[in-house]
């Protein structure tokens, strides 16, 4: 009798923990937010875009970018949040008004989309680097050069125009935690980080973990440079913001002191993810910084070199 209530207990525990795998098998393939290159083409083909998907190397890691457009007046580079890949800025690369007014990039950063899932990169100046390729060795970029960040972007898109201050003319900053320590830390972030439980947390979700718990030390690095950014900067967030503390706003206020032009712009009744539900504000922001940018229209072209050539 007892060998029987054991072999049930061990077989309703078995049953359990394969459940629970393919479980987190089925949730890790559903919580991924990226489109591979044939459901990507496909989606930009349906409207009446022709992008060009292709990878290149940079930092030891391989990287998946698109660009759709041909316009020889100005580029717009996207730089997405966490979690996140290339694929969240698509409706922005198939807006017809942006289209008109500029040759658009974005790049699945380390960690996301197709540029090696749950591999993060959490040093700021490395992602900014990662960046760089794309307009400086892979392609002609036409000034002005316009970054746009969302969220865990935003530092990202701030940390290249210090790095990098001759390929950017201009920032559009959205909810982006830029200020050390103003940004919500669950409970639960530490935890995810024990190798017990990083196991069973989605690939996409374990990056983005990583990145959250070095933020502060990578945005403290950067207090001694905010003098570097000299460009204007237009900056959007919700008022009812509860990831990204609003006094990241002030912080930007106060840390972009050589910026010729910084508007603050916070919208009433919204969260933290405006980036689609106020689509037209940031869009126009990014018009208007093309606007006020438009008489730097030099080339900037630098031969690829073979580490910077696209892979195959």
């Amino acid at each position: 009798m007892m060998k029987r209530i054991s072999w049930i207990l061990i077989r309703t525990f078995l049953g359990i923990l394969i459940f629970f795998v393919i479980l987190l098998l089925v949730f890790d393939r559903l919580v991924q937010f990226r489109m591979d290159n044939k459901d990507l083409l496909s989606w930009f083909h349906e409207r009446h875009v022709d992008p060009h998907i292709g990878y290149y190397e940079a930092k030891g890691r391989k990287i998946r970018y698109v660009g759709v457009g041909d316009s020889p007046d100005a580029t717009i580079l996207f730089i997405h949040g966490a979690p996140s890949s290339l694929s969240y800025w698509r409706s922005y690369m198939t807006d017809s008004t942006l289209l008109s007014r500029a040759t658009m990039y974005a790049a699945d950063r380390p960690g996301y989309g197709y540029s090696g899932l749950a591999d993060p990169m959490p040093d700021l100046a490395d992602q900014a680097a990662v960046q760089k390729p794309i307009l400086d060795s892979l392609h002609k970029a036409h000034h002005p050069i316009i970054l746009v960040g969302v969220s865990y972007g935003g530092p990202i898109a701030c940390r290249f125009a210090m790095d990098y201050p001759e390929l950017v003319d201009g920032l559009v900053l959205v909810a982006p935690p830029i200020g050390p320590g103003r940004e919500k830390i669950f409970w639960f972030t530490y935890l995810v980080e024990s190798p017990f439980v990083h196991w069973f947390v989605p690939r996409m979700l374990q990056t983005a973990n990583t990145e959250k718990i070095h933020h502060k030390e990578e945005l403290t690095k950067m207090l001694p440079l905010w003098d570097r950014i000299r460009v204007p900067v237009i900056y959007l967030q919700g008022e009812k913001d509860g990831l990204v503390d609003t006094s990241n706003a002030s912080f930007a206020r106060e840390h972009l002191k050589n910026a010729p032009y910084v508007d603050i712009r916070m919208i009433p009744g919204r969260g933290h993810l405006i980036a689609f539900a106020e689509k037209d504000r940031i869009q126009n922001a990014i018009l208007e910084l093309l606007d006020r940018t438009e008489g730097k229209r030099q080339d900037s072209s630098v031969v690829a070199s073979p580490a910077a050539a696209p892979a195959r």
